[in-house]
């Protein structure tokens, strides 16, 4: 089991920045394809970032350019820069682990609120 706990989230003005962090159990992190989701409210959760264990990376198109995922193995923190933000990207982001050592699984953390408002 592993466990993921998200934080960082809070009101931002359109045109700011956020940074959310995800802290994941384990010692296996290093092994962990790892991943940034979004659900907002009365929508579907999309799937935006996501960094494998051999740090290769995919952007949704919403947020390509603008939000930037990374991560430290030594912290077991994955990390979403998110710059340039607009009231469309206000939502719920929560951090999950598809795939450790080539195996797929399911773990997601509580989410933190992202709202982006004037």
């Amino acid at each position: 089991q592993v466990q993921l706990v998200e934080s960082g989230g809070g009101l931002v003005q359109p045109g700011g920045s956020l940074r959310l962090s995800c802290a994941a159990s384990g010692s296996a992190f290093s092994f962990y394809d790892m991943g940034w989701s979004r659900q907002g409210s009365g929508q579907e959760r999309e799937l935006i970032a996501t960094i494998t264990s051999s740090r290769v990376k995919f952007y949704a198109d919403s947020v390509k350019g603008r939000f930037t995922i990374s991560r430290d193995n030594g912290k077991n923190t994955v990390w979403l820069q998110m710059n340039s933000l607009k009231p469309e990207d206000t939502a719920v982001y929560y951090c999950n682990v598809h795939r450790i050592r080539g195996i797929y699984v399911d773990y997601w953390g509580q989410g933190t609120q992202v709202t982006v408002s004037s």
